[in-house]
C-alpha cells in the first residue's frame, strides 16, 4: 500500500532503500537522541523488520521519496513497539528523516496522512509518539500533527540502562475523535 500526500509518496521498502537508510542511520545528527548510530548490519537488520511487521500487520514505517527528486529520505508510518511499558501494547507513529530534508514540513505532511490513514483505514482507537525528554524536534512535530502530551505517561524507556540520559521519555496521544485532520479527508470517509 502506498499513501500520497501533496509533496511526498509513503511507499513500501525497495532494495535500493537500504544504502541511503544506512547512511541516514550512520549520521550522528539524525541520531542524536539514540543510544548509537547503527552499522550496516545493523541498519539492515532494521530494515528487515520493518518489511516483516508490514508482513504480519498490513501497516508499517513506510518508505519516504520526495517523487522526482529524491527516491529515498527516510521513514514515516506506524508500528507496534516490541517493548512493555503501562502504555502498551499500542501503535505508535514514528519518524525518520535524512538531515538534509528537515525544517521543510516533511515530517508533519506525512505524519499527518498516516494519522488519516491509521483512524480511517485501519480503524484504529488511539495512536501515541514517545521521543526522549531532550528531543524537542520530535515533540514539536507531534504537537504539530495534534497529538497532545500525556504528562501522567512520561516513562524511563526500559531499553535503556538506568541513569542513561536517554532513558526518560515523554509520551504523546490522539484519538481518532480528536484528530484534527477529518476536514481534509475525502467526505466518503468522514464520520
Amino acid at each position: 500500500m502506498t499513501l500520497v500526500t501533496e509533496r511526498l509518496i509513503l511507499r513500501p521498502w525497495c532494495e535500493a532503500d537500504r544504502a541511503p537508510f544506512a547512511a541516514l542511520n550512520a549520521d550522528p545528527r539524525v541520531m542524536e537522541f539514540f543510544p548509537a548510530c547503527p552499522n550496516r548490519a545493523e541498519s539492515d537488520a532494521f530494515a528487515d523488520r520493518i518489511e516483516a511487521h508490514f508482513a504480519r500487520h498490513g501497516f508499517g514505517l513506510w518508505a519516504v521519496e520526495l517523487p522526482g527528486i529524491v527516491p529515498f529520505i527516510g521513514f514515516i508510518g506506524l508500528s507496534i513497539p516490541r517493548f512493555e511499558a503501562h502504555f502498551t501494547p499500542c501503535v505508535e507513529i514514528g519518524y525518520r528523516l535524512a538531515q538534509a530534508y528537515w525544517g521543510k514540513g516533511y515530517a508533519s505532511e506525512g505524519a499527518k496522512r498516516v494519522l488519516t490513514h491509521g483512524f480511517d483505514q485501519l480503524q484504529l482507537t488511539e495512536i501515541v509518539s514517545f521521543t526522549a525528554r531532550a528531543n524537542l524536534r520530535s515533540q514539536a512535530v507531534m504537537e504539530r500533527i495534534g497529538m497532545r502530551r500525556d504528562l501522567s505517561g512520561d516513562f524511563d524507556h526500559p531499553a535503556l540502562p538506568e541513569n542513561h540520559w536517554l532513558r526518560p521519555h515523554v509520551l504523546y496521544r490522539i484519538t481518532g475523535a480528536a484528530s484534527p485532520f477529518a476536514a481534509i479527508r475525502p467526505k466518503s470517509q468522514r464520520t
